[in-house]
Parts: C-alpha cells; structure tokens; sequence
C-alpha cells in the first residue's frame, strides 16, 4: 500500500479511466489488476450514492470473514478433511475482492471529493485489522500443517509483516521517501515481494495447491519483511546523520 499519487477535480460522470488514475498505486500487481477491479467498485459505489467508508467497513468485514474461515479450516485441511483446493480458491476470491474494496475507498472519495482525515484514519485501521487476520489465517495454516513449528517464528512473521503498512503510512507524509526509486520492469518485478496484491494472490494460490508449504511462506517473509526493516532503519539513519 502505497500513499496516493494524484487528485482529480470531480467529473460530471466519472469513468472507471477516472478513478484509476488516482489510485495508490501498490506495486505492479496491484496496478494492474487490483487498482483496476477497484476502479470498477468505486464506479459502481459512486452510481449507487455510497460514501468511501462504506467500502472500507465492506473490505474489513470481507477481509476478516475470508481469514477467519481459512483458520477454521486449517485444521481440517491437515487431515483432508476439507480439500485444499476449495479453501485456496475461497481465500484467492475473498482477499482479492477485499483489497480491491481497499483500493475502491480512497479512489472514490478523491474523485468525488469526499476524503477526510477521520476516513484516512478509520482507512488504515481497517488495513491493520485486515493484515492481521490474513497472518493469523497463515499462520494456524502453517501450524496445522506442521505442529513442529516454532513459536518464535510465528512471532517474528507477525511482528514482520507489520513493516509494510508501517512504512507505507510513514512514506504519506511530507517527509516521505523511498531506498529505490527506480521504476523500470526489474526493479518493479523484484518489488512483487512487497505488493500486497501479488503476495495475497500467491498466498492463497500455495493454500490450494500445496498448504503444506505454507511454513516456507512465513520463512521467506519472515526474512524478506525484517530485511526490508533492517534496510530501512539503515537508510533513515543515514539520510539523519
């Protein structure tokens, strides 16, 4: 998630063109998938009369539902009683739609000018709460799947994973800066790890194909988040010394 890039004046009749080119961005992924399934809900939303906050409690009340049935099931899964496949698709759908409501929110209340900062505040709540049900969801995965996993390594994902949202919000000031700013195709592809999009989507693809490598997925960000930190605070110090 990523502070937004432009404002329009408000259309006469806004097109879904209209409220993409306002959209946060995210990362490759989500420019170019969900910011776009976004465009279509805001569109919808703002035929409809519906305020920005509507979307955001939407995409809460989606996100949690979506996590709290994988963690439900994670148990079941495990033993085969409920087929992978099915929980996998279940969490592809609900957390795709969620963050595309995600994106929704902010894209309709900059075309229509209705942003505020108590809906930016109830905004990233939302986000916080959400995340933290998406790794609680692959995290009683990863523990079903294999009891032997550490505790500490489930504290140290859920501890990680904060750092996304933390640095997003903190980039959203007038302060606000970036270790890479490069945009060509690498550079964007190696920033996937960190598209909130492409990480849910390849979340919930390992969910259906093979749960069991679900350990490995908190591995892998358990490093690539405490990493990114490790970089961040480097490159904050040096740009304050």
């Amino acid at each position: 998630m990523t502070p937004s890039v432009s404002t329009l004046a408000e259309p006469t009749h806004p097109t879904i063109a209209d409220f993409h080119r306002v959209n946060r961005g995210g990362g490759l992924f989500s420019e170019s998938v969900s910011q776009w399934i976004g465009a279509v809900f805001a569109l919808v939303a703002q035929r409809l009369g519906l305020r920005p906050t509507a979307l955001t409690i939407t995409n809460l009340v989606l996100g949690l539902a979506t996590s709290a049935t994988v963690v439900a099931l994670a148990g079941p899964v495990a033993a085969g009683d409920v087929p992978a496949w099915l929980v996998g698709l279940l969490a592809l759908v609900g957390w795709q739609v969620a963050y595309a409501l995600d994106c929704a929110d902010g894209q309709l209340a900059r075309v229509t000018g209705q942003g505020s900062a108590a809906g930016a505040r109830v905004d990233v709540l939302c986000d916080v709460a959400a995340q933290i049900a998406l790794v609680a969801a692959l995290s009683a995965t990863a523990v079903a799947q294999r009891p032997s996993t550490p505790v500490w390594l489930v504290a140290a994902f859920a501890g990680s994973w904060m750092v996304n949202l933390v640095t997003s919000v903190m980039q959203s000031g007038p302060n606000a800066a970036s270790m890479v700013t490069s945009t060509s195709l690498p550079v964007r592809l190696v920033k996937l790890v960190r598209d909130y999009g492409a990480v849910i989507f390849a979340a919930a693809l390992v969910l259906a194909v093979a749960p069991a490598l679900v350990f490995w997925v908190i591995v892998a960000f358990t490093i690539v988040n405490g990493g990114f930190l490790l970089a961040s605070i480097a490159f904050s110090a040096r740009a304050s010394w």
